[in-house]
Order: structure tokens, then sequence, then C-alpha cells
């Protein structure tokens, strides 16, 4: 389960953060989550109340935004939202899709005090 490893990867990276900026809690953390970023944003949410354990962020609100996936034919230029990395374009029919949003994954804010 990698989402353990992102959740502590995240309470690192912001308690850090609210150290530098001379705080001792963490009480908020909004991540941005592609649908393509293939991580279980409920497996996410359950691992990140283990990994604030004993931490700065202990008791921190978890907001996650889950970004839905778009990609954008390179022969056509039609743009679209996809489900998968194989996808073919609904417009031209062909395979040559680059995946343009649905990738994320990022702190957007952190609410330290």
């Amino acid at each position: 389960m990698h989402e353990m490893s992102i959740a502590l990867s995240v309470i690192d990276a912001v308690t850090e953060k609210a150290r530098q900026e001379g705080c001792s809690a963490v009480t908020g953390i909004e991540l941005v989550v592609g649908r393509l970023a293939g991580v279980q944003v409920e497996s996410l949410r359950f691992c990140f109340t283990a990994a604030t354990r004993n931490t700065p962020a202990e008791g921190a609100e978890l907001i996650i935004e889950e970004r839905e996936a778009s990609g954008r034919c390179e022969d056509c230029g039609a743009t679209f939202p996809v489900e998968s990395y194989h996808v073919k374009c609904p417009s031209c029919g062909l395979y040559r899709v680059r995946i343009e949003t649905g990738e994320e994954l990022s702190v957007r804010t952190i609410t330290i005090e």
C-alpha cells in the first residue's frame, strides 16, 4: 500500500514547512489527487490518520480534491475526458492522445498555527 508512504511524505513536508515558519501545529492540509495518479483516495485518508499520530499534524483536517483526467488528441486537437492511459480519440478515432490533466499529486495548501 503505497498510500502510507505518500501520507508520510506529505506529513514530513508540511511539518517541516510549519517548523520553518516557526509554527507548532498543522491544522489543515489540502491535496490535489488526479484520477490517473494511481492513488486510492480512501486508502490515503485512512493512512493519513495513522501518519499524523504524534506529529504536529495530528488532528489536522484533510481535504482532497480529486481532479478529473483529460487528454488531447495529437492529430486533431480534440480535448476530452479520459479514464485511462490507453484511450482512443472520440473525434478522429486515433490513439495518439496526450494526457493533460489527472496525474497530479500535490499539496495545494496547509494551515498552520
